[in-house]
């Protein structure tokens, strides 16, 4: 009896192979099915043996909080065929999740799809992690099709890393939380600054390349922001309605305020001399010139120059002391579930997929026309420096989105798919 009911309960671990979780969580009635996932988990059969899993990691693109988290649950692209390899054991990997970067080393570009088969072949490798952003994680779509033509018996997993959170597949990304976290240091210390002088005023640049979402939540946190710009956002400098309209009263209401602004931001202002709009890096991200610095120049000038008002700006950038510090506990939590969800989907068979909390069928944005986007308004009191042109468009976009009634196919070795 005891050992019936011992069984009965490491059953209950199991996912069923035919669960499945929904795109959409709010639906009406008569919604459209729409498009469902594989639920993430063990499985009661697996594919592989476990002494006979021979694994790899590899991890590509920007540093991000948590990626050693990752690398230590589990067990760039040059490293495939660089034999630049590091042998991870228990031991090695105890206490890696408490130091900032990666231990395996990063880079970007570098992709040979042929090349890095031929490695994993040539080293007998039969699960492959590929931790990185947008990019790496089409590199990992590449492999997987070079793998399946040449119908090895390797599984494929992706992780997605993003500590911008606008990576497509996914609702948040690891390292998000510690990067909101992360982020009000230097709010703190831009609004401290700021109201210790006469028109003081602290300008704070944060990522989001494409997308918004530190930004925002970290004004949302800090309660310290009177205005907070983002990609998403349109926004113009003078006139009626514009920042600089809305810092002067700021200034002459409170002496002092404090602006945050995404990396991304008002690209569309900056001088044609002063952008690389149609430069890339190695990864294909749009190299950007610095928002912040471009930002606080034009402040100076405005104030000094025509409104004749002595003003203190202080500048702070904290990217590269965010992106390497370790994960907080939350972000500690997200990546275990992560790497342990990818290990479950290797053994169990399956291939050519992507790992996520909850998932999203396109880049992750922040919608303007949005509640979170509206409490931050609130939070700040700034203008919203949209036209009705952009109101427009914003409820579009959020119009079109509508769901599908397809269902993913899952790849699985085990119906020859490999």
């Amino acid at each position: 009896m005891s050992i019936a009911l011992s069984a009965t309960s490491y059953r209950q671990y199991f996912v069923d192979q035919d669960d499945t979780v929904p795109e959409k969580i709010v639906v009406q009635r008569d919604s459209p099915r729409g498009l469902h996932f594989r639920r993430a988990g063990p499985r009661q059969r697996v594919y592989f043996e476990s002494d006979d899993v021979h694994a790899c990691i590899v991890t590509c693109g920007g540093l991000c909080p948590g990626l050693n988290t990752v690398i230590r649950e589990i067990g760039g692209y040059r490293g495939f065929y660089a034999r630049n390899t590091i042998q991870l054991t228990p031991k090695s990997v105890n206490d890696i999740h408490k130091r900032g970067g990666t231990v395996l080393g990063t880079s970007r570009g570098g992709h040979d799809t042929l090349k890095i088969v031929d490695n994993i072949q040539d080293r007998g490798i039969n699960q492959v992690y590929i931790i990185g952003g947008d990019g790496t994680q089409k590199g990992a779509a590449a492999i997987f099709e070079e793998i399946r033509r040449r119908r090895l018996k390797v599984s494929v997993a992706g992780i997605p890393k993003t500590i911008d959170n606008d990576i497509a597949v996914i609702d948040k990304s690891f390292g998000f939380d510690t990067a909101v976290e992360e982020a009000q240091r230097a709010i703190n210390a831009a609004h401290v600054e700021a109201g210790s002088v006469e028109n003081g005023i602290g300008v704070v640049k944060l990522m989001g390349r494409y997308s918004g979402f530190i930004a925002m939540y970290a004004t949302l946190a800090s309660r310290d922001v009177d205005c907070c710009l983002i990609p998403e956002s349109p926004f113009y400098l003078e006139g009626k309605g514009g920042l600089f309209e809305y810092m002067e009263k700021q200034l002459k209401e409170n002496g002092h305020m404090v602006i945050v602004v995404a990396e991304g931001a008002g690209q569309d202002l900056i001088a044609e001399s002063m952008r690389s709009m149609n430069h890339e890096d190695a990864s294909g991200n749009k190299l950007l010139l610095d928002v912040g610095l471009w930002l606080s120049q034009r402040i100076k000038n405005y104030f000094t120059s025509r409104q004749k008002m002595v003003i203190n700006l202080k500048y702070i950038d904290p990217t590269y002391m965010i992106r390497a510090i370790p994960s907080n506990a939350s972000d500690n939590v997200s990546c275990t579930l992560l790497a342990q969800c990818a290990v479950h989907g290797a053994m169990a068979g399956y291939t050519g997929f992507t790992v996520g909390l909850r998932v999203t069928e396109t880049r992750n944005t922040v919608v303007i026309t949005d509640r979170m986007w509206a409490r931050l308004l609130s939070s700040t009191n700034q203008p919203s420096f949209l036209s009705s042109k952009d109101i427009e468009e914003a409820n579009m976009m959020v119009e079109e989105e509508q769901p599908k009634q397809t269902v993913d196919e899952e790849k699985s070795m085990e119906n020859g798919s490999t």
